[in-house]
C-alpha cells in the first residue's frame, strides 16, 4: 500500500470524529489520537459518571440514561444499564428500546456502536469499535462501527470486535469472541466464533 493511498484512508476513518491522522503530527511523537474537545468531553463524562452513577442502586436505570443522554447518547425507552458498565464517549452510542447493557460490559466506543431495540449485553462483555492500521508504519488508529440488532444476545464476557454486525436474534455464547459478523436468528459459541444451529423461540413466547 503506497503512503498517498495510506494517508487517504487514514483521514476518511476520522473525518468529523475528533480522530487526529498520527501523519499530521509534525512532531513525529505520535500524540494524543484525539482532539482536545473530545478528551474534554470525555473527561467531564468520566467525573460525572464517578460521581453520580457508578456507585449507584442497580434500579436506577432511567437515572443512568438520563446521564448519558445528557453528554450525547441516543438511549431508547426501557433501557437498563448498570452503574459499573464503562462507556467510552457517550456521544458515539446508540442502545434501542427495551435493551440490556450488564454489570461490568466494557463499551469501547471510539468508533460508533449501535445496540437494536431488545438486545441483551450481559455482564462483562466487551465490545470494540477501533483498531490500528497494521500496514501502517504509525500505527493508525482506525474507527470501525458495530452494531448489535434487535433481540441479539451477547452473552458474559463475550468480545465482539471491530466492524461487526451482530445479526437480528443472533447469539454469541460465553466467552465467544465474534471478529466477523453473525448471522440472524443463529447461535454461535467459541473463539472465533462459530455457528452451532439456528435461534427459535417456542410457540406462544
Amino acid at each position: 500500500m503506497t503512503v498517498r493511498r495510506q494517508d487517504r484512508i487514514a483521514r476518511t476513518a476520522t473525518e468529523g470524529s475528533g480522530l487526529h491522522n498520527v501523519r499530521d503530527d509534525t512532531r513525529g511523537t505520535g500524540g494524543s489520537s484525539f482532539s482536545l474537545r473530545n478528551r474534554i468531553e470525555r473527561s467531564a463524562f468520566i467525573l460525572t459518571w464517578a460521581l453520580l452513577a457508578k456507585w449507584t442502586p442497580p434500579p436506577l436505570h432511567r437515572w443512568r440514561c438520563a446521564i448519558l443522554r445528557a453528554f450525547g447518547a441516543r438511549i431508547g425507552r426501557g433501557v437498563r444499564i448498570y452503574g459499573a458498565t464503562i462507556v467510552w464517549h457517550p456521544a458515539n452510542l446508540t442502545i434501542g428500546d427495551g435493551a440490556l447493557i450488564g454489570p461490568r460490559v466494557r463499551l469501547y466506543n471510539q468508533g460508533h456502536i449501535s445496540i437494536g431495540s431488545n438486545a441483551v449485553v450481559s455482564q462483562d462483555a466487551q465490545i470494540c469499535a477501533s483498531s490500528h492500521d497494521v500496514s501502517d508504519p504509525l500505527f493508525q488508529l482506525v474507527l470501525r462501527p458495530v452494531r448489535i440488532e434487535d433481540r441479539a444476545w451477547i452473552a458474559a464476557d463475550a468480545f465482539v470486535g471491530p466492524n461487526v454486525v451482530v445479526g437480528e436474534g443472533a447469539v454469541l455464547g460465553a466467552r465467544g469472541a465474534a471478529f466477523r459478523n453473525l448471522e440472524p436468528w443463529t447461535i454461535y459459541s467459541g473463539n472465533p466464533a462459530q455457528p452451532l444451529k439456528r435461534r427459535q423461540f417456542r410457540e406462544g413466547s
